[in-house]
């Protein structure tokens, strides 16, 4: 090994990050830049993309911004067919793109159950639908490939008046599972985060009176995870050895119980 490659082990590779305007997805597309990708931000706000181009590129790494709506399925297999034509295969896809609109099921707030469903299942399935013929065939050029998405402890644990939000999470748990399984054999690893609570913007989607009250007491009573330590969990997945994937990852803060 170099000490090139030492010190930026993801040298050579490309990475997609969505959700990359704001909180883990940021901080993640910079830790992965840091450590030698060439990445690429995907997210609606293009203001913020740009300026995180800037930054990355300030600090010796290399990115590419590219504004779109993952839910939007024909604008995810474009950015799929830029990435492709101007990078080459991507080998690295963090599905980091959500939200969560906590509220108790009698509201009936189907509004927003219907957009934590688009986003955090249709969105995803976009974006993996779109890269994963990159991901295979990266693979076997390469030797490796990398699929890690953002779950959520909520996907196992119990959350009053998370109900919806919940669900979409533990579908993201129960599929990247069954990927593994489907996409292990072509080299390609499939890992889901599950991270507890993190200060991210996240947390300024939620109007239910209830679960700001229950966010901002666990403040006062605990240290928060942020959006670097999970961007140093998702670093520390892609850079293992191929022959090493860790299927399901629960990353917590010290002071959270469940």
């Amino acid at each position: 090994m170099t000490a090139q490659t030492s010190l930026r082990p993801l040298s050579g590779r490309i990475a997609v990050v969505t959700g990359a305007s704001s909180g883990i997805g940021e901080a993640s597309a910079e830790h992965l830049a840091a450590l030698g990708a060439r990445v690429v931000v995907l997210a609606r706000r293009a203001d913020r993309l740009d300026d995180l181009v800037a930054r990355i590129e300030k600090n010796g790494g290399q990115a590419l911004a590219v504004a779109a709506d993952v839910t939007d399925t024909a604008a995810v297999q474009a950015v799929a067919d830029r990435v492709a034509a101007e990078l080459g295969n991507a080998d690295l896809l963090f599905n980091n793109a959500g939200v969560m609109l906590p509220a108790p099921v009698e509201e009936l707030a189907t509004d927003q159950w219907q957009r934590q469903i688009d986003l955090n299942v249709t969105g995803l399935m976009n974006t993996i639908g779109a890269f994963t013929p990159q991901l295979v065939e990266a693979a076997g050029e390469r030797g490796v490939a990398d699929l890690i998405n953002t779950s959520s402890i909520a996907a196992q644990n119990i959350f009053p008046t998370f109900a919806v939000y919940s669900a979409t999470k533990a579908y993201v748990t129960h599929l990247s599972r069954h990927l593994r399984a489907e996409l292990g054999a072509k080299k390609v690893r499939v890992s889901a985060i599950e991270p507890g609570i993190v200060g991210t913007e996240l947390q300024s989607h939620v109007t239910d009176e209830g679960a700001l009250e229950w966010l901002a007491g666990s403040k006062e009573t605990m240290e928060w995870l942020t959006p670097q330590d999970v961007a140093q969990t998702v670093g520390f997945i892609a850079t293992l050895p191929p022959r090493v994937n860790l299927q399901q990852v629960t990353i917590m803060p010290t002071g959270q119980a469940s």
